[in-house]
């Protein structure tokens, strides 16, 4: 038997979005196959392309190699190829490398920059619509600032550091946010006095940021006001040169560095497939995602490619959340024909829109009625983009961006002010890294091999060490189980009689974790005075009786001085620091720990840097186990996917 064929054209956030919930929805299916096409052999992460134009982040930054994003679906084959046409009749795309047969065919090829025709945007303009053209821009700028830096001609020099943006959606806005935070770091690498560097914003129409709330709008206005940015509104560009731009009003403004960022159409390989399309060339499709023409020949558009109106002259914005939900639509509407059930309509729900100036301001509309702006619409952007990793169900891909735009950002450019990024030498970390393990070893030893001394109660560990059976525990319950069996209740309160008086004759109060004394005149004060509740339950729980007590205590001796020997040693000092953070307060709440002793804390939490990259074993090990572990998770990465069919 035959399987069933479902081809998706395009992984950008639609197709990403269809393919992964028909995947999911048909994984016990094994008479149904998914492909998924793309040009590239990675996702681009198109809302943040102005962070690598800009110069914030690094293209692997906001690239999602699309392996990864598929790990172990084996019902999905990726194949990196372009589509040059699809035969409807005899329902096969072709690429320029084969020829695949469908059953259900997605298009999800998503749109490109629309120049509308204005003369020289072609020759002389930058578009911002993919990776390359990101880096296009970005290595431009680069190349004009330092020239112009060594330019001695006084206007020419002007016009090179004139740099104009012609567009005020979102992608328009957020570009000139990144050339703000740019604009001091690349002057002064190139001794440039940055009042020097000039930015401007041409709008056709006489506002700007048009999603937005005309209040929210006001306040992105400012901000760019403020930073020095001069807006020209209802102003027209009608032709671009390679040194200026000419406007409707027949004024010519000098400038090397024009951002074309007016309009979006559909893809123009959409063209070669004879499709009934609309304005800006998109396919018309019906409330269901279905090719208008083709219903019956299982064809669906979604994304930015699809005009399908919500309302009369409203077709659905192109927008992310909308080809994330006309991709689910279209997945579901597939998975009905397959099912024989009753299909759904589009029914599009905007939660909002948001737009970032720069790393450090935003401002955003939410659930259509909270309205922010500058840190907590930032953080608010950040949350979003997290999100769509967990809708994706992309654990690593939230994890790298994380690291990203959090942690390995350089020149203070993330939403913390750079207060997060990690560019320090963890070199002088190693001293109190090897102290601070030194510290659990010594003590954690003393409890298998004893200190000559009997122990007060309270004590994990009872005369010596563990290898007596004469224990005194922490909990009330098990010392009164232990005293009922033995038989040994009056001893056990003769000794800590004892060890109270020797104790007070020393002028010293034995630490009852850690085995340190003080002798400061003044008995140290615990954290917790007594055990609360809900910890002596849970302990409870877990230890029942004696003989697991015993177990746990010899057992987490051994853990303790596993854990020491790893951040001596500096091997998983991140997990080896966070598992002491966790013994401490347990300590803690155990009632056994003293302020004096908080530090132990601090330093773990200080030591979760990546101490144990220096002169530590993490060097080796943690790059070998994420090259192993990823190439045992995801297979191996490639710059081309599939195999003709």
């Amino acid at each position: 038997m035959a399987k069933t064929e479902i081809v998706v054209v395009g992984a950008g956030y639609s197709g990403i979005a269809a393919t992964k919930m028909l995947s999911k929805k048909l994984k016990k299916n094994s008479d149904i196959h998914i492909t998924l096409i793309d040009r590239h052999s990675y996702q681009t992460m198109m809302t943040e392309l102005h962070e690598v134009a800009g110069g914030r982040v690094e293209s692997e930054a906001i690239q999602y190699d699309l392996q990864r994003l598929f790990c172990k679906r084996k019902n999905v084959s990726i194949v990196t190829d372009s589509v040059v046409n699809v035969d409807k009749e005899n329902k096969v795309v072709k690429t320029e490398q084969g020829t695949y047969s469908f059953d259900y065919l997605v298009l999800a090829m998503g749109g490109e920059p629309n120049d509308f025709g204005t003369p020289g945007v072609k020759e002389h303009g930058f578009t911002l619509w993919s990776m390359d053209d990101a880096i296009k821009i970005r290595e431009h700028i680069e190349k004009t600032v330092t020239l112009a830096a060594m330019e001695p001609d006084v206007e020419k020099r002007k016009a090179m550091l004139n740099f104009v943006v012609c567009g005020s959606g979102f992608t328009g806005i957020e570009m000139v946010g990144e050339l703000i935070d740019w604009k001091a770091i690349i002057a002064k690498k190139n001794k440039l006095d940055p009042s020097e560097i000039n930015l401007m914003v041409v709008e056709a129409a006489p506002t700007i940021l048009n999603m937005l709330d005309r209040n929210d709008a006001g306040k992105a206005e400012k901000y760019l006001n403020k930073k020095g940015v001069k807006i020209l509104k209802d102003t027209p560009i009608v032709e671009v040169a390679d040194d200026h731009i000419v406007l409707k009003s027949g004024e010519t403004i000098p400038t090397h560095t024009l951002i074309w960022t007016a309009g979006v159409k559909a893809n123009s390989d959409a063209e070669e497939f004879e499709m009934e399309s609309a304005r800006a060339a998109r396919l018309v499709a019906n409330e269901f995602m279905q090719a208008k023409g083709y219903e019956d020949k299982g064809i669906y558009v979604i994304g930015d490619l699809v005009y399908f109106e919500e309302k009369e002259n409203m077709p659905t914005p192109q927008i992310v959340q909308a080809a994330e939900q006309t991709g689910h639509c279209a997945a579901k509407n597939i998975l009905a024909e397959i099912n024989g059930t009753e299909k759904e309509a589009y029914k599009g729900k905007y939660d909002g829109f948001m737009v970032s100036i720069g790393s450090k301001y935003a401002v955003a509309c939410v659930f259509d009625k909270i309205h922010m702006s500058g840190f907590f619409a930032m953080l608010m952007k950040h949350i979003i983009n997290l999100r769509y990793f967990f809708d994706i169900r992309s654990g690593y891909y939230m994890f790298q961006y994380i690291m990203h735009e959090f942690f390995r950002i350089g020149d203070q450019r993330n939403v913390m002010r750079g207060h997060t990024s990690r560019n320090s030498n963890v070199l002088w970390s190693v001293p109190l890294r090897v102290f601070y393990g030194s510290v659990w070893l010594v003590e954690s030893m003393k409890k298998i091999v004893g200190n000559g001394k009997v122990l007060q109660p309270g004590t994990w560990f009872g005369e010596g060490s563990w290898f007596t059976d004469n224990v005194v525990f922490p909990f009330p319950w098990l010392q009164q189980a232990a005293d009922a069996t033995s038989g040994a209740s009056e001893a056990a309160e003769a000794t800590t009689a004892a060890s109270g008086a020797a104790d007070a004759a020393a002028g010293a109060v034995a630490d009852p974790t850690f085995g340190l004394s003080y002798a400061y005149g003044e008995e140290p004060m615990t954290v917790f005075k007594s055990m609360p509740k809900w910890f002596s339950s849970l302990m409870e729980f877990i230890m029942p009786n004696q003989d697991v007590a015993l177990f746990m205590q010899k057992f987490m001796t051994i853990v303790e001085v596993l854990i020491a020997l790893a951040i001596i040693a500096g091997l998983f000092t991140w997990l080896a620091n966070a598992a002491t953070i966790v013994l401490v307060v347990m300590f803690c709440l155990s009632g056994m720990f003293y302020w004096v002793n908080i530090w132990f804390l601090f330093v773990a939490f200080a030591l979760m840097n990546g101490s144990g990259r220096a002169f530590g074993l993490d060097k080796w090990v943690i790059p070998w186990i994420q090259k192993t572990a990823g190439k045992w998770w995801y297979g191996d990465v490639k710059s081309r996917y599939g195999e003709s069919a």
